[in-house]
């Protein structure tokens, strides 16, 4: 299945295609295996020319809510920004600049998240902003003891 542009054909029918080609048997388990790599590298590796980050995580999201797993994806999803912006870490100096920085990550992650979970995203990201961690702080997964502090999981 080939398109020229990533809105183009069955973009669902697409991404399966992808993943399932790679050995792969969900996006999950093929953005599992990736840990910490930015949405849009992994649409990248799907198809350069054909798979937008914005579908990969929509496939990503339909596959969270029926596992009920939203929130570990939330999580995940800013994993995967903050490595993108912030490959060394948590900047050491929280100056305007770096502020401004890491107010547009956190922006980018709110742009991903669900309504259901925008307040617990925008009290996180405040958070993080008025206490931020440790210089260097690099979550490699959902499953970071700082992101489960600051966004616990709550689906049943």
């Amino acid at each position: 299945m080939t398109a020229r542009h990533p809105w183009e054909g069955d973009v669902k029918a697409r991404l399966y295609e992808r993943v399932l080609e790679r050995g792969y048997d969900s996006l999950t388990a093929f953005a599992d295996a990736r840990p910490a790599v930015p949405l849009h590298v992994l649409a990248d590796e799907l198809g350069k020319d054909d798979v937008a980050a914005v579908q990969v995580f929509s496939g990503l999201l339909a596959e969270a809510e029926q596992r009920r797993r939203v929130t570990r994806l939330v999580r995940d999803v800013l994993v995967r920004e903050l490595s993108d912006d912030f490959p060394n870490g948590w900047p050491t100096v929280m100056d305007d600049g770096t502020r401004m920085d890491v107010a547009i990550a956190l922006g980018r992650w709110s742009g991903y998240t669900p309504e259901t979970h925008q307040d617990r995203v925008d009290q996180a990201s405040n958070a993080l902003l008025a206490m931020p961690p440790p210089p260097g702080w690099r979550p490699l997964s959902p499953d970071d003891e700082l992101l489960l502090t600051l966004l616990p999981d709550e689906e049943a």
